[in-house]
């Protein structure tokens, strides 16, 4: 059984970075290298949103328009991590956040991804 657990979120203010962590915890199991991890966010009162994707084996990186430039996302296959680095915040990047795991591969739709982590929280404000 896989688990998802995100860290690394906080309270910065715009411009600052912040690097948000997803371990994924397997007994018996990892991650496949067929299988998507993505990062999703939620605001107060919006719909979950895409922010990036990254195939696992291959590496390849995929990412929304809003955080083009800004974030990247990155993992590290031999120990089950997954990382997003945000540089430049802005107050729009806040959001609860969350990793998650698609086994059909990469996506965009939350739908795709069957198994999520907690949240954690990035507050972007002076």
């Amino acid at each position: 059984q896989v688990q998802l657990v995100e860290s690394g979120g906080g309270l910065v203010q715009p411009g600052d970075s912040l690097r948000l962590s997803c371990t994924a915890s397997t007994s018996g199991g990892r991650i496949f290298s067929s299988f998507a991890m993505g990062w999703f966010r939620q605001a107060p009162g919006k719909e979950r949103e895409f922010v990036a994707a990254i195939r696992w084996g291959v590496g390849n990186t995929y990412y929304a328009d809003p955080v083009k430039g800004r974030f990247t996302i990155s993992r590290n296959s031999a120990e089950n991590m997954m990382y997003l680095h945000m540089n430049n915040l802005k107050p729009e990047d806040t959001a609860a956040y969350y990793c998650a795991r698609s086994r059909r591969g990469y996506s965009t739709d939350a739908a795709d991804y069957d198994l999520w982590g907690q949240g954690t929280q990035v507050t972007v404000s002076l």
